[in-house]
């Protein structure tokens, strides 16, 4: 008889499980703001629609079936827009003014890094982002995978994440370093070397769930500035293996001869792009390799050698950033919207669009650079975008943003996956 009436309550309870994933799958949202911005353009006099974990319908009122059981939501003075995806974070990282980046992996804990790395995904979310491409753990391993894994189970609240796990630089290349050659440092990053060497890492990060492969095309080694690492052959090996398991190639790039590197590679990303020149971005233009040109962290790491900004000459790199973000614009390079945050505060993440805009990006392009143009880059096809059948990944902001960026910065709700996780 025991063994009868568990039975009994064990399928009580899977019938309670299936009836309320039922019910979750057929609630309704309504949301009523005074306009949408649907990814492309702006709308006003719009509704949009949410039927469990999707967008069943967007556009006027009229157009729209609205059941009786809809939970409508007011935004007045809002604006609604797809959850905005970050493409250059470092979740494991917390801005330099703090802690230096040296002392960062040398000298804390990875059970330390972790616990950051949740609060830092909770800011991000709570700041409108609801996806994020994190592009290294630098040093922490493959803790990305189970923040990942956290986030996805509903264990702690976050963005949806394509992590890089531990990226790929040469020998001798990255840090920390040492002048005792004896001495053996925990590095930021995975070394591999030749055209074999590199193609086994970028198996085994895969194999280790890496959703995009991350690669150093140069580095900081010499006092001269940034040098190439990785020749062209090795760049096309990592090229080669990645995409025969669908997996994209990002690339670090701080100097001329990297990018070149990285163009003729065909990756699918370069990062920062300060050695960028007109040439070389009508070169990414034509192969459609896009830009994730990082304004802010070059902004922020001035700040905290002391720049005073409005009141002090800009320095030289701002300038050059300056520069090199303009050409690419002028070139017609795609622009991904990626601010290197870990650099500065996590949940500051629209600082970089701010940036865009004042660097001379129209900010409906900075919006669409937030949103529908990170998604397509990344493949993520349902998401960036106010569309029947795409994830309702939404969130609405206090006024504006395409008459005034800054009012990406006034998050007021969040709806990922369909589940409101901040109304104002």
């Amino acid at each position: 008889m025991k063994i009868i009436n568990l039975v009994i309550s064990a399928i009580f309870l899977l019938c309670l499980r299936s009836a309320a994933q039922d019910s979750s799958s057929n609630k309704y949202i309504l949301l009523k703001p005074e306009r949408v911005f649907d990814g492309q353009q702006m709308h006003t006099n719009w509704y949009v629609l949410i039927k469990g974990n999707h967008i069943e319908a967007a556009g006027e009122p009229s157009a729209i079936k609205i059941p009786a059981s809809a939970k409508i939501v007011v935004l007045k003075g809002q604006t609604v827009m797809p959850g905005m995806i970050e493409g250059h974070s470092h979740l494991f990282l917390h801005p330099y003014n703090e802690t230096k980046w040296n002392e960062q992996v040398m000298n804390e804990s990875r059970a330390e890094r972790t616990a950051r790395a949740v609060e830092h995904a909770k800011a991000t979310l709570m700041a409108g982002f609801t996806t994020v491409r994190d592009l290294g753990t630098e040093g922490a391993a493959y803790d990305d995978v189970g923040l990942k894994t956290a986030i996805n189970k509903g264990i702690v609240p976050g963005p949806r994440m394509l992590v890089a796990t531990r990226a790929i630089v040469t020998t001798g290349a990255y840090g920390p370093k040492s002048n005792v050659a004896e001495l053996h440092l925990l590095l930021g990053a995975e070394e591999a070397d030749g055209v074999e060497g590199v193609s086994r890492v970028v198996r085994s990060q895969i194999g280790y769930g890496a959703d995009v492969v991350k690669l150093y095309a140069d580095y900081w080694a010499t006092d001269e500035g940034a040098t190439p690492t990785f020749t062209i052959d090795e760049l096309k090996a990592a090229v080669a293996v990645a995409s025969s398991r669908g997996r994209q190639v990002v690339v670090h790039s701080g100097s001329e001869e990297g990018m070149r590197r990285a163009i003729a590679a065909g990756v699918n990303t370069i990062e920062h792009g300060d050695g960028g020149t007109p040439e070389l971005f009508r070169l990414m233009k034509t192969k459609g390799i896009a830009l994730c040109p990082t304004l802010a962290a070059v902004e922020a790491n001035d700040i905290y050698s002391g720049w005073k900004k409005g009141v002090d000459a800009d320095p030289e790199d701002v300038k050059a950033k300056r520069t090199m973000f303009r050409d690419a614009l002028a070139a017609g390079v795609t622009i991904c919207m990626g601010g290197d945050v870990g650099v500065f505060t996590h949940g500051d993440n629209a600082r970089e669009m701010l940036l865009m805009a004042e660097y001379g990006m129209k900010p409906v392009d900075v919006l669409r650079s937030a949103t529908s143009v990170n998604a397509k880059v990344f493949e993520l096809a349902t998401l960036g975008n106010i569309k029947p059948g795409f994830l309702a990944d939404l969130i609405a902001v206090e006024g504006n943003p395409a008459e005034d960026i800054k009012a990406v910065k006034q998050v007021r709700l969040v709806i990922k996956d369909g589940v409101v996780y901040l109304q104002k």
